[in-house]
């Protein structure tokens, strides 16, 4: 199992806004190349992400669905790369303090053959994949927290 973290300038609920929209999943999943589609009711239990992942020509059209969803807490996915197999992803948000997030990341592989090449070599290969696409979610969250757009008053 890989498991990584990362405190983020941001608070729980901002770093929930980015999880929560699953048109930004391709900006901050490593590997996840275009979003083809997202369920009206993602994040909820059951809906999905269909997306592209891997460079062109070899890219692979699969989905993520979720399996458990606690707003601002918890996202249990389960992204699916078949032929490869599926993962179990566990994202926590914990409030370390007023404005600042730890967010950590588990996966382990679940279903199909990546399942039985367990290695410290895969650990080490997804643990690096995870720690960027935390970094990546780190900027998105707290772009957000920091963009103040000031609209006139005319």
């Amino acid at each position: 199992m890989a498991e990584v973290e990362r405190t983020v300038a941001a608070t729980p609920d901002r770093v929930w806004t980015i999880l929560a929209d699953g048109w930004t999943y391709s900006d901050w999943v490593v590997g996840t190349a275009h979003i083809r589609d997202v369920d009206p009711d993602w994040p909820a239990p059951g809906t999905q992400i269909h997306h592209k992942a891997g460079p062109w020509p070899v890219s692979i059209h699969d989905s993520t669905m979720v399996i458990a969803s606690d707003t601002f807490r918890e996202l249990h996915l389960r992204p699916r790369l078949w032929p490869l197999g599926e993962a179990d992803v566990l994202i926590t948000l914990v409030e370390l303090d007023p404005g600042h997030t730890t967010v950590r990341m588990a996966e382990d592989f679940h279903a199909g053959p990546l399942r039985g090449l367990r290695t410290a070599v895969n650990d080490l290969v997804i643990h690096r994949r995870n720690r960027e696409s935390l970094r990546r979610l780190a900027d998105l969250a707290e772009r957000r927290a920091t963009d103040r757009s000031v609209v006139p008053d005319f």
